[in-house]
């Protein structure tokens, strides 16, 4: 069978992921691109495959064939890849090594850099308030070209979350523009956790509260500061040496 209307329920289902109200009523959201789509299956993600008609590319999963004019709907692109994947949402798991937090991140390619980031330096988990960007904005699953399915994810009250850190013995950090502890001299063995707030206002009050200490990143005084997810990629990878 092949999917030719626009109309299908089905499809109009699908083609609803695209607002974020929809991914929470269904616990689902879209992924596009072979790529993605590979490594939601390797995830166990993967709920269905979405290929345009003629399309040689087939996995062993519930599967819709659908008519260019199908695709072009579903897709969020200009020019639309003949595969995506309708997937299930990442179920969180416990924390087990190193955190960031992340404070109400709007832009979704900072929390795509932060991801991809967090992967490639080791960090654990990834705590996200849940007045961020989301974490299944298609934007934002594009940005992290297939790690978003490599990192734990938790999700709500930034509070909660880190007074569970206090009492599992984390040491939690702010960043701050100046005036913080150099990186360099932050013990290796430390389980830590770092907070970056907003892209705008910064780290709030409420969630500075939580901190023991502030790290900064030197710069020259022709930079006033960086952007979250250059900064947040910078404490990694100096932390995970």
């Amino acid at each position: 069978m092949i999917y030719t209307s626009l109309e299908n329920a089905r499809v109009k289902e699908y083609h609803k992921l695209h607002q974020k109200k929809y991914r929470d009523q269904t616990n689902l959201f879209l992924v596009e691109g072979e790529h993605l789509v590979l490594e939601a299956k390797k995830a166990g993600c993967l709920k269905t495959l979405i290929v345009e008609e003629n399309t040689d590319f087939s996995l062993e999963v519930d599967t819709m064939v659908v008519s260019h004019s199908v695709l072009s709907y579903l897709s969020e692109l200009d020019s639309p890849q003949p595969v995506m994947g309708v997937c299930y949402k990442l179920e969180p798991r416990e924390i087990r090594g190193n955190v960031f937090v992340l404070e109400d991140i709007q832009d979704p390619g900072n929390l795509g850099t932060i991801i991809r980031s967090a992967v490639a330096f080791g960090i654990d988990t990834l705590l996200i308030s849940d007045h961020s960007v989301d974490l299944y904005n298609d934007k934002v699953v594009r940005a992290t070209q297939g790690l978003l399915f490599h990192m734990n994810f938790i999700i709500g009250s930034l509070e909660e979350s880190l007074l569970l850190l206090k009492e599992k013995g984390y040491h939690i950090f702010g960043t701050r523009v100046t005036h913080g502890k150099d990186l360099k001299t932050i013990e290796k063995n430390l389980l830590f956790a770092i907070i970056m707030g907003n892209e705008g206002k910064g780290m709030s009050e409420k969630i500075g509260e939580f901190c023991e200490d502030y790290v900064y990143i030197p710069t020259s005084s022709a930079c006033e500061s960086l952007n979250v997810g250059v900064a947040a990629s910078i404490l990694m990878y100096e932390l995970s040496k």
